[in-house]
């Protein structure tokens, strides 16, 4: 089968981490830097290298597949963190004990933490294809096909010679023969909140359907009609028989048969080689590493405690730049602000050229605007001298063009040209983040261009994981739609309310 081929079938259909690995007891903590990704592992560079040049032919085989160029690559570089079981902890203290691994799209930081092989591999390559997806095919996608198109690739098997697709996992494929399946009305609801009364199959049953579309042309046509359809408005439910010719019965029952016999196709590996660079990092590392991350999002209960591990663990590198960075953070947005600005000015003096040093001390001074009145002018001007300084350093940095945008908000005139592309900047940089996309369709009403904002919000209102961004995104939504939330309240009884065609089908595996 030829590439060329795949490539046209894959992109006709799509407009399209949780990353993962384990670490034995650490040596040092070692960084493997790609063009596409930043891994960071414990002291054995083969395996450091080796991951990362899998998660290198990842995204060359989705580029390839969906029709994009596979020798560009993202704007921005994904961190992920091979950790022991502990690690995961260490970043998010409330992690479940099953966590293999988790992805996070933060205000501060996008990245992914995870544990190294067996279903950590799977679940690193299903929220990388998420990742992927929100990052060159962001559309209002049914929920279903979202999960279903990262549960299809999360499967690929990249060997040094072929690349096998389409397999599926031992896991998923045992719940669909050994559980009641989700009604396909469920399944087919228009956000996923919708259709979680059945756990344990829809994620199965969101890969079996995807993996059913995918497995000719003529099907491959029939997906792309009805994400045309959906993506037009139609309703996910209704678009389906629209798109394939038969009843969401028969189409359940369709599916059935085709799990007897699932087929897989092969492709020849012939991506280059990725270049991966290892360097080792400091001794700081093993206390500051991982706490930087936790820090982009501390669970309210563990404010207190966080806080006084960061000062016990400065104490120990005073002088380190990650233990200052750690530092300040933590007293800005858990202790005595007076004293984080004081360790960030400190850093900056040490380190002029310590971005994420300026954008912290930036990010304090918006704060002390928006609850100083009387010095908030003088506030922001120090604030953007400092994101200029940080521009200066790195030019595509979200962050650093979310905090001039917010520098922005209320000012004379906002937002202007300059504020809108500003916003547009940020939301190409990390259009993963939900304030990021919120932000920008929230600027886009402000300016009058409603139809702009509902593009940019729907992706995220239709979130498959929901959540309140998703719930603040249909409120945007419905803003930028003229709906009362009256009126939004109806639509949405009536999309629940949607009679199940195969409610009385049998329920058996």
């Amino acid at each position: 089968m030829k590439l060329s081929d795949i490539a046209r079938w894959f992109g006709a259909t799509l407009l399209a981490l949780t990353l993962l690995s384990a670490t034995p007891a650490r040596a040092e903590w070692l960084k493997a830097e790609s063009e596409r990704f930043i891994v960071y592992g414990d002291g054995n560079p083969r395996e450091l290298v080796a991951f990362t040049r899998k998660l290198e032919t990842f995204d060359r085989v989705l580029r390839s597949l969906m029709g994009l160029d596979p020798t560009v690559a993202p704007p921005r570089k994904l961190p992920i963190y091979l950790v022991e079981p502990r690690g995961l902890r260490r970043v998010n203290p409330n992690v479940g004990e099953n966590v293999a691994g988790f992805y996070a799209a933060r205000d501060e930081d996008i990245f992914a933490v995870a544990l190294r092989g067996g279903m950590g591999d799977d679940v690193l390559l299903h929220e990388y294809a998420h990742h992927f997806m929100m990052q060159n095919f962001a559309s209002t996608y049914p929920a279903w096909f979202v999960e279903g198109f990262a549960e299809y690739f999360m499967t690929v098997d990249i060997r040094d010679d072929r690349i096998q697709i389409g397999k599926y996992n031992d896991i998923r494929g045992s719940w669909l023969r050994a559980s009641s399946w989700l009604p396909m009305n469920d399944l087919l609801a228009k956000r996923s909140g919708q259709a979680r009364r059945n756990n344990e199959t829809y994620y199965p049953l969101a890969w079996l359907l995807t993996h059913w579309f995918m497995g000719n042309d003529e099907r491959r046509v029939q997906l792309n009609a009805y994400l045309q359809d959906v993506g037009a408005g139609g309703d996910p439910i209704e678009a389906m028989p629209r798109a394939t010719g038969i009843s969401n019965a028969q189409l359940r029952q369709t599916l059935r048969r085709y799990m007897g016999a699932i087929p897989y196709f092969e492709i020849s590996n012939n991506f280059p080689q990725a270049e991966v660079v290892v360097t080792s990092l400091p001794a700081s590392a093993n206390d500051f590493l991982l706490m930087n991350l936790r820090l982009t999002g501390v669970p309210t209960e563990h404010s207190d405690a966080t806080l006084r591990e960061v000062r016990r663990l400065a104490a120990r590198h005073p002088e380190d730049p990650d233990a200052m960075v750690a530092l300040g953070h933590a007293e800005i947005h858990l202790g005595e602000r007076d004293a984080g600005d004081a360790v960030l000015r400190r850093l900056i003096e040490a380190h002029p050229d310590h971005v994420v040093g300026l954008q912290y001390l930036a990010t304090s001074l918006l704060e002390r605007a928006s609850e100083d009145e009387e010095r908030a002018a003088a506030l922001r001007t120090e604030a953007r001298t400092l994101l200029a300084r940080a521009f200066r350093l790195d030019d595509a940095n979200y962050r650093t063009f979310m905090l001039l945008a917010q520098s922005r908000e209320g000012a004379p005139g906002y937002p202007n040209d300059n504020d809108i592309a500003t916003r547009e900047l940020a939301l190409q940089l990390a259009p993963q983040l939900s304030r990021a996309r919120a932000e920008m369709a929230e600027t886009y009403l402000a300016a009058g261009r409603r139809e702009d904002a509902i593009r940019t919000i729907e992706p995220l209102a239709n979130s498959p994981h929901g959540g309140a961004a998703a719930e603040a995104a249909q409120a945007i939504l419905n803003r930028a739609r003229g709906l009362t939330e009256e009126q939004a309240r109806a639509e949405e009884a009536a999309a629940s309310s949607v009679s199940e065609e195969d409610a009385g089908e049998e329920e058996t595996p």
